[in-house]
């Protein structure tokens, strides 16, 4: 705007001045010399261009970053305009949706009540929540200039501290065994970077990068939060905990306790045999009370209590509903 009102004031100098005196006009800049050479036609036509303008803009800061529950500024500066009272309106652009958040000289939407208009066309929002990161297009409509209309998007973004990650560390593992360890947290944005510690020791995304987990081997992933141990060693055991990360803050989780045994081989071999010798007790004494004649008398016994003998002259009928016998007497012809 400095540029165009410098030209314009010189050209109304050049006009004004093409009767001055000699010396006056040698004392005259180059190109007001030059302007004063012109056709009073070409004069004319670049006067009548200064008259009438064409809308601008411009920001400060097109990629403004804010915490959560802070306040910033959506700079839009009118540059060019040579009209007094242009139209200005606010649009947030969305998950492909669009909404007024400035129309009709008032504030619209969720930012009723915490939201303003600083100097002329610029945004305030005060009290910002992670709903607010989007894109805002200012929108000025000039009547009386050449170009009436013009806008420029400014891309809001909000930053969000991570809360305490979820961690889950088991708690013994065998040495040799493959062990994993989670972090996970939602909250933050932008999405947290993780780090894994170890008696406060940090660690790094692969042990074999440093001498000093040469004992280890474990890859930890900053992206998810997972720290896998393809074969845990007993220098493994210790207290864990992790961190979760971004440029608004971090957090972490409670320690938790891993430990790394040996595997008792003796002990397993003489648990099998305990197992085993008791097993075959069992079917040895099965044998032997089979072979002592104990389920034979059983059944046989079994048998007798079914089979009772019968009385000569009756005869014992059992009945299919009831169970039981029923006792008939008959005569011999």
């Amino acid at each position: 705007m400095r540029a165009r009102t410098t030209s314009c004031a010189e050209l109304r100098r050049a006009a004004a001045g093409t009767s001055a005196p000699l010396d006056m006009a040698l004392r005259r800049p180059p190109r007001l010399r030059l302007y004063a050479r012109l056709p009073d036609f070409f004069l004319l036509l670049l006067f009548r261009g200064c008259l009438i303008g064409a809308v601008n803009l411009k920001s400060s800061n097109r990629t403004p970053v804010v915490q959560e529950f802070g306040s910033v500024e959506l700079s839009c500066i009118i540059t060019d305009s040579q009209t007094s009272d242009p139209r200005i309106e606010w649009k947030k652009i969305q998950n492909g949706e669009t909404t007024y958040v400035f129309f009709d000289n008032k504030i619209q939407g969720v930012l009723v009540g915490r939201a303003e208009i600083l100097g002329k066309t610029s945004l305030k929002i005060w009290n910002v929540t992670r709903t607010d990161s989007a894109l805002y297009r200012c929108e000025v409509v000039a009547r009386n200039d050449r170009k009436e209309i013009d806008e420029i998007m400014i891309e809001l973004t909000v930053q969000v501290k991570p809360v305490t990650p979820v961690c889950r560390v088991p708690k013994a593992v065998p040495v040799g065994k493959m062990a994993t360890l989670h972090c996970q947290e939602s909250e933050g944005h932008p999405r947290p970077h993780y780090s894994w510690y170890r008696n406060d020791v940090p660690l790094p995304t692969d042990s074999r990068a440093n001498p000093r987990f040469r004992n280890s081997s474990f890859h930890l992933n900053s992206e998810t939060g997972t720290l896998v141990f393809s074969a845990v060693h007993k220098d493994d055991s210790g207290r864990y905990y992790c961190i979760a990360s971004n440029d608004a803050g971090s957090a972490r989780c409670e320690e938790q306790e891993m430990e790394v045994y040996d595997l008792n081989i003796g002990g397993i071999i003489g648990g099998v045999l305990v197992v085993l010798a008791v097993l075959a007790l069992i079917t040895l004494g099965i044998c032997c009370a089979y072979r002592r004649g104990y389920f034979i008398n059983s059944k046989q016994d079994g048998e007798s209590y079914k089979n009772p003998g019968k009385a000569d002259g009756v005869n014992y009928i059992r009945t299919d509903e009831e169970g039981d016998f029923r006792h008939k007497s008959s005569f011999l012809i």
